[in-house]
C-alpha cells in the first residue's frame, strides 16, 4: 500500500525547473575581422568642357574614363573646336598685343618689320592666328591620325601635387596610341616643329633663323605642358577653392 501511494505521489509532482543555459561571455579583446573593408576613396572630380567658363577643354578626359580611340572625324572636330572657338580669337588678340607692344609708341616690339599702329597690330594678329590654327590641326588631327596617336589629355585626378604635375607636363612627350599603350608623343613634337617651319614663310627674315624658330618651338611645347598641368588641377581648384560643382561630361568625340 505504501509503495503504491508513493508511486502515485511521485507522478503528481511537477517536473523540476531546469536552469537556463548561460551564454558564453564575450572575449575580453575581440579580434577585428581578418580583412576589414577599407574606406572608400573620394572620386576624382570630372573635367569640364570649359575652364573659367571660357577656355575650351574639349581635349581633356576625366580621370578613370577610357573612351575608344578617336576617329579621324572626331580628331578633326577637336582641332576645329580648339582653333576657332570664340576664346581663340581673344587669346590671339592678347598674345598679339603683347608682341606688338602694350604701350604705344613702344620701344622694342617683337617684330619691328611688321610695323606699328593698327595696321601693324593686324599683321601680328593674323600671323598669330595662323600659328595657332596650323599647330592645332597638325598636333590634334593630321599627325595623330597618321601615327595612330591619341592626343587627348587623360587626367590623373588623384595623388600628390608633384606626381600629378610631373605626369601632366610629361604628356607632351608621352601619349597613348590607339591600342592604349604609352608611346613617344611624336605628333606633339613633330607637329609643333613643322608648324614653326611653316611660319618661316610669313614672318620677317630675321625670324627665320634656327635660333628664332627653336625659341618659338620651345615656347609652344612649354605652353602645351603648362596647359596640361592647369587642366589636371582645374577640377580641384574649381571644387575646393571656387566651390563650383561640374556635372560629368561625356568623353571628347562622343555624341
Amino acid at each position: 500500500m505504501f509503495v503504491v501511494a508513493g508511486a502515485s505521489f511521485a507522478q503528481t509532482q511537477p517536473p523540476a525547473e531546469q536552469a537556463p543555459a548561460t551564454e558564453p561571455a564575450p572575449p575580453a579583446n575581440p579580434t577585428p575581422p581578418a580583412n576589414p573593408t577599407p574606406p572608400a576613396k573620394p572620386k576624382p572630380k570630372p573635367q569640364p568642357k570649359r575652364i573659367l567658363g571660357m577656355m575650351p577643354n574639349y581635349r581633356a578626359v576625366s580621370a578613370g574614363a577610357i573612351p575608344p580611340p578617336p576617329t579621324a572625324g572626331e580628331a578633326f572636330k577637336l582641332a576645329t573646336q580648339n582653333s576657332f572657338d570664340y576664346s581663340s580669337f581673344v587669346f590671339v588678340g592678347i598674345t598679339s598685343l603683347m608682341a606688338w607692344g602694350i604701350e604705344w609708341p613702344h620701344d622694342k616690339p617683337a617684330h619691328p618689320e611688321l610695323g606699328t599702329g593698327a595696321a601693324g597690330y593686324g599683321r601680328y594678329y593674323w600671323r598669330g592666328f595662323v600659328d595657332k590654327a596650323d599647330g592645332d590641326y597638325l598636333v590634334i588631327f593630321a599627325l595623330p591620325t597618321i601615327l595612330h596617336e591619341d592626343e587627348r589629355y587623360y587626367a590623373m585626378g588623384q595623388g600628390g601635387f608633384w606626381k600629378r604635375a610631373l605626369y601632366a607636363a610629361s604628356r607632351v612627350l608621352i601619349t597613348p596610341n590607339y591600342q592604349g599603350h604609352n608611346t613617344f608623343n611624336a605628333a606633339e613634337i613633330f607637329g609643333r616643329g613643322i608648324s614653326q617651319g611653316v611660319s618661316a614663310f610669313y614672318y620677317p627674315s630675321q625670324d627665320r633663323t634656327a635660333g628664332a624658330l627653336s625659341k618659338k618651338f620651345g615656347f609652344a611645347v612649354g605652353r602645351d605642358a603648362l596647359t596640361n598641368v592647369f587642366r589636371e588641377f582645374w577640377p580641384d581648384i574649381s571644387y575646393h577653392v571656387l566651390h563650383l560643382h561640374h556635372q560629368p561630361d561625356p568623353p571628347p568625340g562622343t555624341p
